[in-house]
C-alpha cells in the first residue's frame, strides 16, 4: 500500500486467484489438446500445442479486457480485479509459448533470420487473402511483453500512475492487432462458420460491455457538470449517501467522492493514486476511505494515506445545511486538511 518499492507479501485471496487462473488455463489446454485429437486425428503435436496456446492466450485477454466494464456495471465481479495483472502476464506468457512454437514450425528452418522471416515471408498482395497476418501477432506481443514486464508495482510507483496507466491502455491496440492477427490468419484460411462467429461473439462481448459501461458512467459525469461555479455547489442530499459510503458526483469536470460517516461529510477527488481506481466505490474502514480495487486508504478529512504509507489525494471543502451537501468546485491540494462537514440533527 505505498508508492516505495516493497517486496509483495502473498495472502490468501491471492493464492486462491492465482490458483484458480493456473487451474482453468490448465483445465483449457488439456480439454482443447483432447478435443483436437477426436476431431482432427491426424494433426501434428506441434500445431496441436500452438494452436492450444495461441487460442488461450486470446480467450485470456478477451476475460481481462471484460473485467473492468463488469466491474463497473456490477461490484460482485470486483474480485476478479484484485489481481488482474497476473491475469496479464499468464496472458503474455501463454502468446509468447505460441509465438516460439509458431518460429520453430515455421520459420527456423529457412537461410532467414527467424523474426525477419516473420516479415517477408508473406509479401503482401492485392487481395484480403494475402495480407500478411503475423506481423500483427508480433507487435501485439512486444505491446503484451511491455504491459507484463511493467506490471509490479516497482513500476507503477517509478512511471508515475499516471504514464503507467497509458501505458497499460496500450492493451486495446495489442487487442485490435491480435483481432487483425486472427481475421487475416485462421479465419482467411477456414470455410467452417463457427470460427467467424466465435470472433464475431467476443468482439461484440467486449465493445458491448465497454458500452453499456461508458453510459453508466456517462450518468455520473452529467450529473452536475453545468452547475458548477466559483461558489459552493449543491451537490446532493445527505440521505442520498449510505453510512460509510460515498456518492459520486461531477463538479467542474472532475469527479468528487462524497462520504458520510459518523455523523460527518467529506469530500475528495475519486480518483486513487495507486492505479486510478474509483475511491466512491469503496467504503469508510476503520477510519479510512478504503478503494475497492486494491485496498489503498485514505483519511477523509485530509485525503492523505495514514503512517507510513505516502500517497494523498485533493480534498474538497463542503457545507451541510438543510440537509443538503455543498462542495467548494476548486479542490484543495492533495493532502490538505478540510474539515468535515457536520451533519445536522
Amino acid at each position: 500500500m505505498s508508492v516505495q518499492y516493497q517486496a509483495v507479501q502473498w495472502n490468501r485471496q491471492k493464492r486462491i486467484y492465482d490458483f484458480v487462473l493456473v487451474g482453468v488455463v490448465t483445465l483449457y489446454l488439456l480439454a482443447f489438446g483432447a478435443a483436437t485429437k477426436v476431431l482432427f486425428p491426424f494433426v501434428t503435436e506441434e500445431i496441436l500445442l500452438l494452436r492450444a496456446f495461441g487460442t488461450a492466450a486470446f480467450l485470456l485477454l478477451h476475460v481481462i479486457l471484460c473485467i473492468g466494464p463488469l466491474c463497473r456495471l456490477n461490484p460482485k465481479f470486483l474480485p476478479l480485479l484484485y489481481n488482474r495483472r497476473h491475469a496479464g502476464v499468464t496472458c503474455f506468457l501463454l502468446a509468447l509459448v505460441h509465438a516460439v512454437l509458431v518460429v520453430a514450425t515455421y520459420h527456423a528452418g529457412g537461410d532467414i533470420n527467424p523474426i525477419l522471416s516473420i516479415f517477408v515471408s508473406s509479401p503482401l498482395t492485392h487481395s484480403v487473402a494475402g495480407v500478411p497476418f503475423q506481423p500483427f501477432g508480433f507487435f501485439a506481443l512486444v505491446i503484451l511483453f511491455l504491459l507484463a514486464a511493467t506490471s509490479h508495482d516497482f513500476w507503477l510507483a517509478n512511471l508515475t500512475a499516471p504514464a503507467w496507466k497509458a501505458l497499460h491502455m496500450t492493451v486495446y491496440f495489442a487487442y485490435a492487432l491480435l483481432v487483425l492477427h486472427v481475421t487475416f490468419g485462421t479465419l482467411a484460411g477456414e470455410t467452417s462458420w463457427f470460427y467467424v462467429a466465435a470472433m464475431a461473439v467476443g468482439l461484440l462481448t467486449v465493445l458491448g460491455l465497454h458500452l453499456a459501461s461508458a453510459q453508466k458512467e456517462l450518468s455520473i459525469d452529467s450529473e452536475l457538470q453545468n452547475r458548477a461555479a466559483d461558489e459552493f455547489v449543491d451537490a446532493c442530499a445527505v440521505a442520498d449517501i449510505p453510512e460509510n459510503r460515498a456518492r459520486i458526483v461531477c463538479i467542474s469536470g472532475e469527479r468528487v467522492a462524497i462520504f458520510k460517516y459518523e455523523r460527518k461529510i467529506s469530500a475528495v477527488s475519486n480518483v486513487c493514486q495507486h492505479q486510478n481506481g474509483p475511491l466512491g466505490e469503496g467504503k469508510i474502514v476503520a477510519g479510512c476511505i478504503t478503494c475497492p480495487w486494491h485496498g489503498y486508504q485514505y483519511v477523509p478529512k485530509t485525503g492523505a494515506s495514514p503512517p507510513p504509507f505516502v500517497e494523498k489525494v485533493p480534498t474538497f471543502n463542503v457545507r451541510v445545511k438543510n440537509g443538503r451537501v455543498w462542495i467548494d468546485p476548486k479542490p484543495n491540494p492533495a493532502g490538505s486538511r478540510a474539515e468535515p462537514g457536520l451533519i445536522e440533527t
